[in-house]
């Protein structure tokens, strides 16, 4: 094998040694500037990306902020509703109890002055009734005729009594 010819080693080294310094400048101008500028260009991308995730992560938290607070608001706005539209309910049905109450006590108060009438007119046919029953009974068994004014005094005085 020619290379392992120890006559040609002097110009084999000479050749290897101009080849990797050309190598080396080739790629220290250009192969690592290139290396260099992705390396940057994948950092500022990485940076970029995880700038932006913090951004949007605050983003994120403020909109929840903004979610819970609006939550709570309508919640609020929930009870104070609920609360007014019970309150409403409940005037509403006092003021319905006290017009029916109202209504009662008066249909109440014209049912007993009907009764009261009633009972008057009830205890002036009982008087008539109870004055023909006496007139009548005297004039049976006394053989009295007795006018009915006569007898209708009788009955009146009796009952006056009787109270």
């Amino acid at each position: 094998m020619p290379q392992f010819d120890p006559s040609t080693f002097s110009s084999q080294l000479f050749w290897l040694l101009i080849c990797f310094v050309v190598l080396y400048w080739v790629v220290s101008k250009f192969a690592i500037p290139r290396i260099g500028d992705i390396l940057e260009q994948r950092e500022r991308v990485v940076q970029d990306d995880l700038d932006r995730a913090e951004s949007l992560k605050g983003e994120a938290e403020q909109t929840l902020a903004d979610y819970e607070a609006a939550m709570a608001d309508a919640r609020e706005q929930a009870r104070t509703l609920m609360f007014k539209v019970t309150s409403d309910a409940k005037a509403a049905a006092e003021s319905r109890n006290r017009d029916i109450g109202e209504e009662l006590t008066a249909q109440i108060a014209d049912a007993e002055q009907r009764i009261a009438s009633a009972r008057d007119e009830a205890m002036a046919s009982l008087t008539s009734i109870a004055a023909d029953a006496a007139k009548d009974a005297a004039s049976r068994l006394a053989g009295l005729e007795v006018n009915s004014g006569d007898a209708e005094a009788a009955v009146s005085a009796a009952m006056k009594g009787s109270r």
